[in-house]
């Protein structure tokens, strides 16, 4: 399996694969099988589709980690990249046929709607992320400051979540399940910060106990 996925071929079959959803819309779409109402259908499905892509990168590091796989770290900004296509996706959903492009009339949508402005907001810090996220630009950036950056993810995945909660309002499961896998991988994150910052405080008071002995 490693072996595997430190192939180029890996990243053509998951690239494929992350693009099928789309394919699939399109295909959709052309034969008329989006259902009786197109738009919300795939409002909903790029949603959904983003949200899952948020919540694959996020799972990059703890997976890596966990199962002792490096080469997955190959395929995070390929992820993250999908992420934003499908949030764009969404976002042009929404746009195009419910405000006929008017960016008027989408910033009083923002402004009336809260579940809108949370959704815009997430979108507008995924921008960003998906500018800098190549090599050049960590090294512009700074490891540290793009990883600061970067951690803005974290954010978008718990906005997307709030806008995804407050959209559907009666049933609710799958927006709690996306705040459940989401929960879970922040704690991951903060238990594995935690970790790291003990080994580093007692790596420091060895050496200061070591200088001082020597």
């Amino acid at each position: 399996m490693r072996k595997f996925l430190s192939t180029k071929w890996a990243k053509i079959f998951l690239f494929t694969l992350s693009l099928l959803p789309f394919v699939i819309l399109v295909w959709q779409a052309f034969h008329g099988e989006l259902g009786p109402s197109p738009v919300e259908n795939l409002q909903h499905t790029t949603g959904d589709w983003t949200l899952y892509f948020l919540l694959i990168t996020l799972a990059i590091t703890p997976f890596r980690t966990i199962f002792s796989v490096p080469e997955l770290v190959r395929f995070r900004r390929m992820f993250g990249l999908f992420a934003f296509f499908y949030v764009c996706l969404h976002f042009l959903t929404y746009l195009g046929p419910d405000q006929s492009f008017s960016l008027s009339s989408m910033l009083k949508d923002v402004y009336k709607r809260p579940f809108i402005a949370v959704g815009f907001a997430a979108f507008v810090l995924l921008i960003p992320l998906a500018i800098t996220s190549t090599k050049d630009w960590t090294i512009r950036l700074g490891g540290k400051r793009w990883r600061q950056l970067h951690r803005l993810v974290y954010v978008i995945g718990i906005l997307g979540v709030i806008h995804y909660y407050w959209l559907v309002k009666s049933d609710v499961r799958k927006p709690l399940l996306f705040g459940v896998l989401l929960a879970i991988l922040l704690l991951w994150r903060l238990g594995n910060w935690n970790s790291n910052r003990k080994k580093q405080v007692l790596a420091r008071k060895s050496m200061q106990s070591a200088s001082v002995n020597g």
